[in-house]
């Protein structure tokens, strides 16, 4: 899509707190499978903008897609994500300067995010979505 079409939310790094609460509760404290410390949203208007940035990615060959978890397919059951939906991919980019810095294994989540889902998302939601992970113990 356009410029207009898509935009990109830098997101803050999970918090040292969160990390810890997520590894025991959801990982039995295994570190190895958190995956979303350095995560980043990016936000299109139509769905085919959504197919035309998973190509990109998919075709970009410092990019290597580790797991794909599409929130928007028709089976996916919306209680298990609170009724959120979107597409989230974990990546690691492998590059000479990502190397150098020694993170080339590192995995990153990015979320691809409809805008008219995204403006459902606010402060108020947020809170009680953390309250049902909380219910949940996640």
């Amino acid at each position: 899509g356009t410029p207009e079409e898509r935009q990109v939310r830098w997101c803050a790094i999970k918090s040292a707190n969160r990390a810890i609460e997520k590894v025991h509760r959801s990982y039995k404290d295994d570190v190895s499978l958190l995956v979303d410390v350095c995560r980043q949203a990016i936000y299109f208007e139509k769905v085919e903008h959504i197919t035309q940035c998973l190509e990109v990615i998919a075709t970009d060959i410092d990019i290597t897609i580790q797991r794909i978890k599409n929130r928007m397919h028709p089976q996916y059951d919306p209680e298990q994500s609170a009724g959120y939906r979107d597409v989230m991919l974990n990546v690691s980019i492998a590059t000479e300067r990502t190397s150098r810095l020694m993170v080339a294994n590192h995995l990153c989540e990015v979320q691809l995010v409809l805008v008219p889902i995204a403006e459902n998302k606010n402060e108020q939601g947020h809170a009680r979505y953390r309250e049902w992970r909380n219910c949940r113990g996640e």
